[in-house]
């Protein structure tokens, strides 16, 4: 199935669901990345969240930025998503490897760490971003996002995301948010039919390795709800914006003298972009321009 998002509404738009399936991107992550299984997985988590949470945006061009820094060997991990589909990421500590937790399960949270915060930027293009800073409080990434939700945006959400990497790759990986909205918010015993529904579920990528799609997801837990699925299929990829035109402005500005050493001491410069690790060279002659335009930019 491809990578994708759908979006639902129920209840008679009380509640806001939105769902997403990132194998193939999570995938790429980590072959380009060269992640360890346990983060595959804290990635994979944060980059499902970070395309379900922009998915609310409304203006063309919106994006969220999602930083976890936690107390854990992992470091921490920053993800960019985009309400165009595309998302980014990358974690300090791409090599960590953790033992299983004793229920058999990747350590996400032992990685990230248990003490830390969760930093959120809401971007729409114009203006100062709106940004947002809360603890931690578990290191498993959905967690803190859905606390994140709550606490922040004091909106009631229930957040599923899941990555299942094994010998042969990332098999499966995505999530679901369910948002009651604030005309809702007030009728606690619809909240109280959600939790339970969500609670019961034991993850989100067994639903995916049985062969459940996203609108079979969304109609088990709210097809008695009088939902809606919108019609748009959302295609979602992981893309960066680097370019090597990019990596000369950033060489440039170093000024004549680092260039000139570069050339002298490294015959060239290479540079490694930290959200796709794509490597560029640029070779003495490139860095020789580079000089020859700030000399004459200088006269």
């Amino acid at each position: 199935m491809a990578d994708q998002l759908i979006r639902a509404t129920a209840a008679d738009g009380g509640i806001r669901a939105v769902g997403v399936i990132t194998t193939r991107l999570a995938e790429e992550a980590r072959m380009r990345h060269k992640l360890s299984y346990v983060a595959t997985a804290a990635l994979g988590r944060a980059m499902s969240s970070g395309l379900l949470l922009v998915s609310s945006m409304k203006r063309e061009g919106s994006r969220v930025n999602i930083r976890i820094k936690g107390n854990g060997p992992l470091g921490g991990l920053l993800v960019d998503a985009g309400l165009d589909g595309t998302v980014r990421g990358y974690v300090d500590n791409p090599d960590i490897e953790l033992p299983p937790t004793p229920q058999g399960k990747i350590d996400v949270g032992g990685a990230v760490g248990r003490d830390g915060y969760l930093y959120v930027v809401r971007d729409v293009g114009y203006g100062y971003p709106y940004s947002s800073t809360v603890e931690i409080v578990s290191g498993e990434v959905g967690e803190d996002i859905a606390n994140y939700l709550v606490t922040s945006e004091q909106t009631p959400s229930a957040l599923l995301v899941g990555v299942f990497v094994g010998a042969q790759g990332v098999t499966a990986s995505g999530g679901i948010l369910l948002q009651v909205m604030p005309k809702a918010a007030r009728d606690e015993e619809l909240v109280t039919t959600l939790e339970s529904r969500v609670s019961q579920l034991s993850g989100f990528t067994p639903l995916l390795q049985a062969g459940k799609t996203l609108p079979e997801i969304f109609n088990d837990l709210l097809g008695d709800m009088g939902l809606t699925i919108l019609p748009e299929v959302q295609i979602v990829r992981f893309d960066c914006k680097c370019s090597f035109d990019r990596v000369l402005g950033a060489l440039k500005m170093l000024g004549v003298d680092e260039l000139q050493d570069m050339i002298e001491k490294d015959d060239g410069a290479e540079a490694t972009c930290h959200f796709c690790g794509e490597v560029y060279q640029a070779d003495r002659q490139h860095l020789a321009q580079l000089i020859e335009d700030l000399q004459a930019e200088s006269v």
